[in-house]
């Protein structure tokens, strides 16, 4: 037989890894992220090193899956809301202490009072920020036990410095003053 080129081979063994009939998914355990920063609050979310576990799906089991979990997070969502909705109705909008309001949770939201099935799903926004307790709490459940509490300092300290940016010059630029030019960038 012919010896084949190992350049070939390399191109044969990569085509058979790409397959555009299934979608593969591979799971991570949720950890304190230290990778991103929040708009508020510390505890940033992130993922383990190493998958725990991996699916694999057909294009259409995919679709199905997503369109599943996304009901479900939009009917979490629309329940948050509905709660804050009862919760500024016993107060007031805010303006008038209440026990009551005080003491309602997400359990006091019937599934009844929401309705996932007339809303377009793909047409909602996802990717809304999470609150600090609520990151804090995603990551309780998720077995991380010690949250580590520099983070909150260190993103803190992020978020003050990514206020100021660029240099202090106004009407011309003084190369030995002017903060951008030392760090080799054009004024700002």
């Amino acid at each position: 037989p012919a010896a084949t080129s190992i350049l070939k081979r390399q191109k044969q063994l990569r085509r058979k890894n790409v397959r555009f009939d299934q979608v593969t998914v591979y799971y991570f355990a949720r950890r304190q992220g230290f990778t991103s920063v929040p708009s508020q609050g510390g505890s940033s979310l992130g993922m383990a090193q190493r998958h725990n576990s991996v699916r694999r799906y057909t294009l259409c089991e995919f679709a199905q899956e997503q369109e599943v979990n996304h009901r479900e997070i939009l009917r979490e969502h629309l329940k948050e809301e509905k709660l804050h909705a009862k919760k500024m109705k016993l107060t007031k909008n805010g303006t008038v202490e209440s026990e009551e309001a005080e003491g309602l949770t997400l359990e006091d939201v019937s599934d009844d009072d929401i309705d996932v099935e007339n809303v377009e799903v793909d047409d909602y926004f996802f990717l809304q920020p999470l609150p600090t307790k609520r990151r804090r709490a995603l990551l309780r459940a998720s077995g991380v036990h010690r949250i580590d509490a520099e983070e909150k300092q260190e993103l803190r300290a992020i978020r003050l410095s990514r206020e100021e940016c660029g240099c202090d010059c106004r009407l011309y630029c003084d190369p030995e003053a002017c903060a951008c030019s030392q760090a080799g960038i054009k004024c700002q």
